[in-house]
């Protein structure tokens, strides 16, 4: 089975193939789901694989808490940060009661990001 760095949930197409490209320039595997409920059985099939959650709060049939609270149904110990262009901070309260471990805001920093990877993937290895 293949390694998933970073699964990336996100609906806005062009954003989540940008971010997935920068991603794969840097010698990582990403997977990009477009809405929650492709993301949730993907996520139950590749259950082991995965090293990281970016997951949108914006998605068109579910919205982003609501996602991280079936991952971590399915997967309580799997990390997820919330990525966000429009989040408040009820959503960052609500999202880290349920789980998450970061809530980032969008634009994306790409270096930032690879520095939270590769930590995850030293603790992991602990």
């Amino acid at each position: 089975m293949e390694q998933v760095d970073i699964l990336i949930i996100d609906d806005e197409e062009k954003f989540a193939a940008m971010l997935a490209k920068r991603i794969e320039l840097r010698g990582c595997h990403s997977k990009v789901c477009h809405d929650g409920k492709s993301a949730l059985q993907w996520i139950e099939k590749h259950l082991n694989s995965i090293t990281l959650i970016l997951l949108d709060l914006q998605l068109p049939d579910m919205y982003g808490t609501q996602v991280l609270e079936c991952i971590k149904k399915i997967h309580p110990t799997i990390p997820v940060a919330i990525m966000t262009g429009h989040g408040s901070e009820k959503d960052q309260k609500e999202s880290e009661r349920l789980g998450a471990f970061k809530f980032i805001h969008k634009p994306i920093d790409i270096d930032k990001l690879m520095t939270i990877l590769e930590h995850l993937r030293e603790k992991a290895s602990d």
